[in-house]
């Protein structure tokens, strides 16, 4: 939603690049501790409940942007959205305790897609308003969209019981696990604006590494973990979890470079010249194949597993990019670079949470995908990091501004290839069967099938 406002946001508020990136340092620090605390707390009291709580901070951070006098205010609101983030993994939970088994891959995969979809159907209606109306309509609209949704799920989506009710909550290993995730990200995030070895970068480093071990320990020993690591460590989870952070690597380098290349000016010998509304339609078709694909990705899992549609996937995200080489000099390849790169996103995304659940008791649902969700966020936060360094590190001026070179581009779309083959060896490792067994029918409530 504020991709198209960040050059903007500087000029809005009186302030420095540095600290306008905050609005979205925020957002993702925010969404971090949230994914997996909200997770837990679903599994704990029900996911229905969490989903309509998270709600509200959406709702609020919204309005607060919408007024927000300067970027202090600003980035306030952002990180309250940023626990929004939080309804994402309970959404994709709940499904198993509302869905019957022969519509649950497909509905996970719909889902999961639509994650994707968001974006790129949002960055052109983002540039629009920018362009033909006030910034802070945005956020209005978003709260309003918010609200509305939260009223359906009321309404609609009736309460379960909590599968892991009677469990008492983690606090202390919520605290690790958010200090250590905390550290992290914002060590990767502003490493390249503080320098990786200022001394600053190098403690949050060293802090996340400390608070992620004693978090480990004391998972290991309390009853009732945050996340429990006997779990986590189960091969399918596992390595479906490292998987999970290179194919957000992956995913997120097309987001990145996209709309640089399609709005530098076309003098440059390789920009497209388009407009920032212009851009955004470009990559907008490519976000709408995720919603038609998603249920033939749930279809493939019935028949095939969900192991082969994520290596599938995978596969079609690394075709994306080499394609992109070729096609990078011009608006239709790049239309056919996104198409690929969100149709393997599609079918990765859906089947990533399908081995999850498959592979964790009902208790765990919740926690586990939050999990999965948040080390998707690291890959995505990495991969912007890396991005960002290689295209700092080779570009060159142009008429007083420095742009990334057409091999920094290049480079960077070799680099989203290369993270997806990693993506698809690891993948490859994944076991085929379940140690629970497949996802395993539930009883529907009355009121779903009333309705």
């Amino acid at each position: 939603m504020v991709a198209p406002l960040i050059p903007q946001l500087p000029e809005i508020f009186n302030t420095s690049a540095d600290n306008t990136a905050w609005i979205v340092t925020a957002t993702l620090l925010a969404g971090a501790v949230a994914v997996p605390i909200s997770g837990r707390l679903g599994d704990l009291f029900g996911k229905r409940r969490m989903i309509l709580i998270l709600a509200l901070p959406l709702i609020l951070g919204g309005l607060v942007c919408t007024f927000a006098p300067n970027v202090t205010i600003m980035i306030i609101g952002r990180a309250l959205q940023g626990f929004g983030s939080g309804m994402i993994p309970l959404g994709i939970a709940m499904l198993r305790d509302l869905v019957p088994k022969e519509q649950l891959s497909s509905a996970i995969a719909t889902v999961s897609a639509t994650l994707g979809a968001g974006g790129a159907i949002g960055l052109p209606i983002s540039a629009a308003v920018i362009e033909f109306s006030d910034w802070r309509a945005l956020f209005v609209g978003g709260s309003v969209v918010t609200l509305i949704v939260a009223l359906l799920i009321w309404k609609f989506i009736p309460g379960m019981k909590a599968g892991a009710a009677g469990q008492r909550f983690d606090w202390l290993g919520a605290i690790g696990l958010s200090t250590g995730i905390l550290a992290l990200m914002l060590a990767i995030s502003k490493g390249s604006f503080w320098g990786w070895a200022s001394p600053l970068t190098l403690c949050l480093f060293g802090l996340s590494l400390l608070a992620l071990v004693f978090w480990g320990f004391w998972e290991l020993r309390t009853t009732d973990p945050l996340v429990d690591l006997r779990t986590a460590v189960i091969p399918r989870v596992l390595l479906t979890n490292i998987a999970s952070i290179f194919v957000g690597f992956g995913m997120y380098v097309s987001m990145l470079l996209m709309p640089q290349i399609l709005q530098l000016p076309s003098s440059t010998g390789y920009g497209l010249g388009q407009s920032v509304l212009a851009a955004g339609l470009w990559v907008a078709p490519a976000g709408f194949m995720m919603l038609i694909l998603s249920p033939v990705g749930g279809k493939l899992s019935d028949k095939l597993g969900a192991k082969f549609t994520l290596m599938l996937g995978i596969s079609i995200l690394a075709v994306g990019y080499v394609v992109g080489l070729w096609g990078m000099g011009s608006t239709w390849g790049l239309l056919l670079t996104a198409t690929l790169v969100n149709s393997g996103v599609a079918f990765a995304y859906g089947a990533m949470p399908s081995i999850i659940m498959s592979s964790v008791p009902r208790s765990e649902t919740a926690a586990a995908n939050g999990f999965n969700t948040l080390m998707r966020s690291l890959g995505t936060t990495a991969s912007a990091a890396v991005i960002g360094l290689v295209l700092a590190q080779m570009s060159t001026d142009f008429h007083g501004a420095m742009i990334p070179t057409e091999q920094g581009f290049r480079a960077a779309l070799l680099l989203g290839a290369g993270f997806s083959v990693a993506a698809v060896i690891l993948a490859g490792f994944i076991p085929k069967n379940p140690p629970h067994g497949e996802l395993e029918p539930v009883d529907v409530p009355l009121s779903v099938n009333a309705k």
